[in-house]
């Protein structure tokens, strides 16, 4: 029998993405709602968070997302304007340089929060709703490169990300019962606003660090995102896809910028 290609709309389906206001976040909004899923974004600044939800025609919350409080203000009044959301994308995130010997505990604490901590918070109470109400559910947590391989400068922040894909598989387990399940999207670096920020003129080296010699873009994220929230994967649970251009794959092989072979480390 063929693969039906209607498996992979989202039509009549809620989907939250917390983050949702720009990059990667804003990128899935967009994906999700192009399939058909009424979206609603919960997004800690107000101004992008307005922003993309006019522009997608979804419905904003201003959330902070490490607030249990808030999170259940922002899923109730989801469930009361679009319905109960069956997808959840735990995107929210941050980062900032910190050496382990100068990391402080309010540095590690504020990494752990805006990495960590939300990611059992909404899944928590999105998935009791799902359970409650006996429908299946698909939750898509976003990690990234740096919480499989080390990542000096980052302690913090590589490990809250590395908690997020242990987290995943975990949750898979204890969720799989009621037809909720949970992947994550592990992203290496991808054009975003904020990666310009913080790199306005980095990037023009970082075709010799990923194997596909690009970074990614947002649309690239959603399309997986879209997939792992659709019946087309319905048989998937507790994975984290690497959509990365080939970077965690690689393992230190590098494209050596005069001859473009590859090369183990920077030669």
């Amino acid at each position: 029998m063929a693969i039906d290609p209607s498996r992979i709309l989202l039509t009549g389906r809620v989907a939250v993405v917390t983050g949702g206001g720009e990059g990667i976040g804003r990128g899935i909004a967009e994906g999700l709602a192009a399939f058909g899923a009424s979206v609603a974004i919960w997004e800690i600044n107000a101004e992008t968070c307005g922003a993309a939800a006019e522009s997608i025609g979804a419905l904003g919350i201003v959330t902070d997302v490490r607030d249990s409080g808030q999170v259940d203000a922002a899923l109730q009044r989801t469930t009361s304007e679009l319905g109960i959301p069956s997808i959840l994308v735990n995107n929210a995130g941050g980062v900032f340089k910190s050496a382990l010997l100068d990391t402080s505990e309010n540095g590690w604490d504020a990494l752990y929060k805006s990495n960590l901590r939300h990611v059992l918070l909404c899944t928590q109470r999105v998935a009791r709703l799902l359970v409650d109400s006996e429908q299946p559910g698909s939750v898509i947590n976003v990690t990234s490169i740096e919480g499989v391989r080390a990542a000096p400068g980052y302690a913090a922040y590589a490990a809250a990300k590395a908690g997020v894909v242990n987290y995943t598989k975990t949750a898979a387990l204890e969720l799989a019962t009621h037809k909720i399940r949970v992947n994550a999207l592990a992203p290496d670096l991808t054009m975003t606003e904020g990666l310009l920020r913080m790199s306005p003129n980095g990037l023009s080296a970082t075709g010799d660090m990923i194997p596909m010699r690009r970074p990614g873009h947002v649309d690239e994220m959603a399309g997986a995102a879209v997939f792992l929230a659709s019946d087309m994967s319905s048989y998937i649970t507790g994975q984290t896809i690497h959509v990365d251009g080939g970077t965690q794959a690689a393992s230190g092989w590098n494209h050596n910028p005069q001859t473009g072979e590859y090369q183990l480390g920077s030669g």
